[in-house]
């Protein structure tokens, strides 16, 4: 199949990465040989414990000022509608400038919008619109940040170390929920959600100094193309490549179907199993565990041979567990099915992720990831309010069993087209 006409952006493929560690590593993290990656995840390692601190702590900030499942969904859309309505924007500036300076920026931003909810909550003037203002502020920022730092991983390491290299940092990123949410929980419980954010913005600083302490290749950029036909020309390529088509169209779909787990999830931890900010830790760090362990079993991989049948086992297999948790009456049996959930949900992602990568050359990677980033985040928002409204109107559970219909209905069509 054709493909259109290389832009006259950033047009060279990722240099080599040097292996500056001639130790070795076993299989499973044969990226971390990559010295710009052993300080990357380092970072992440710290800082993603403290995003998912403030997570769990701004969705309960929220329900306990409002007990409102429709301004608990509009939270989420608050905080990632600029993914979507930007993310073009931000892959166009991942592949027209260096990706290094851009994740730096946008990670300082991230660590002053974390202080300033932290300032507020603390001061005790936190209201509503307060939380709505800077998710949005903070949506606007991921827009640039998500596409750059999925686009800069090759660069930190190499493209036969590209589906571990995913694999760990999605590990990161899930040992990262399974920590933040329970200090999260213990946090709210003993000093308010304050204290959280301000942690949270702590801990940027660490993934900040690792992102300044990387020796990548110099940025070299070429004269761009109008700034218009690039865009464009991101969007017809993805339009173009059958199987970049079919997982972005698979991925908005899972999107769909898992925001009622994670926007609903509050009530369900105080208003159905009474188990209050503690009981909402123990699930979000259950479903963590899951994942972590779906993405090790991944990294062990080394082709992306046979990707497309994780995508359709996990997609089918989350669809089961919503159903089973939606319906649920005891808080241990829901407890038991987070670890399922998590542990699909990441293999499904990350499948996606290596897949998407390892299919498309560098000069279109930034407005590619843009795009996943937009499906896997960017209808996030979408999701979350119409998860509220679902909820509001037939009811919490009804909201989340609607989930589980769509993500078995979306995997059966998926499993068909490959076939085809």
């Amino acid at each position: 199949m054709g493909s259109p006409q290389i832009p006259t952006g950033e047009v060279l493929a990722p240099a080599p990465v040097p292996l500056e560690s001639t130790t070795r590593v076993p299989h499973t993290f044969r990226a971390l040989r990559h010295r710009n990656f052993r300080l990357f995840i380092s970072g992440q390692i710290v800082s993603l414990v403290g995003t998912w601190m403030q997570n769990v702590a701004q969705s309960w900030l929220v329900y306990r000022i409002t007990h409102s499942e429709l301004l608990l969904g509009t939270t989420w859309f608050c905080s990632q509608i600029a993914v979507f309505a930007l993310g073009p924007l931000g892959g166009l500036a991942s592949d027209r400038y260096s990706r290094q300076k851009i994740v730096i920026v946008t990670q300082t931003l991230s660590m002053l919008q974390a202080f300033a909810l932290a300032a507020l909550t603390l001061t005790k003037t936190v209201q509503v619109w307060h939380v709505l203002a800077l998710g949005t502020f903070l949506g606007v920022v991921n827009a640039f940040d998500m596409p750059g730092r999925q686009a800069l991983v090759i660069q930190m390491t190499s493209q036969e170390d590209l589906i571990n290299a995913i694999s760990l940092n999605s590990a990161v990123f899930n040992a990262a929920r399974v920590v933040g949410p329970g200090i999260a929980g213990l946090l709210v419980s003993a000093v308010g959600e304050g204290m959280c954010f301000f942690l949270n913005g702590v801990s940027f600083l660490a993934v900040i100094v690792c992102l300044m302490a990387m020796r990548l290749p110099r940025f070299e950029p070429h004269p761009p193309a109008p700034v218009m036909q690039h865009l464009i020309d991101g969007f017809r390529y993805a339009a173009g490549h059958q199987a970049v088509r079919r997982v972005l169209a698979f991925m908005a779909a899972a999107t769909f179907a898992g925001m009622p787990a994670f926007v609903l999830m509050p009530f369900f931890a105080d208003d159905i199993f009474h188990r209050g900010s503690k009981g909402l830790g123990y699930l979000m760090g259950a479903m963590g565990i899951g994942a972590v362990i779906g993405t090790l079993v991944l990294a062990r991989r080394s082709s992306k041979t046979g990707l497309g049948r994780v995508m359709v086992v996990s997609g089918l297999t989350t669809g089961v567990a919503y159903l089973c948790f939606a319906y649920s009456r005891w808080f241990y049996f829901s407890l038991a099915l987070m670890p399922i959930i998590g542990y699909s949900v990441m293999r499904q992602m990350a499948s996606a992720n290596t897949i998407i990568q390892t299919s498309i050359p560098d000069q279109y990677r930034g407005r590619i990831m843009a795009l996943y980033a937009m499906t896997v985040v960017g209808l996030g928002p979408f999701g979350s309010l119409a998860a509220g409204a679902i909820a509001g109107r037939f009811g919490t559970r009804n909201a989340l069993g609607c989930g589980g219909v769509l993500a078995l209905v979306a995997s059966s069509i998926f499993a068909w087209t490959r076939r085809r």
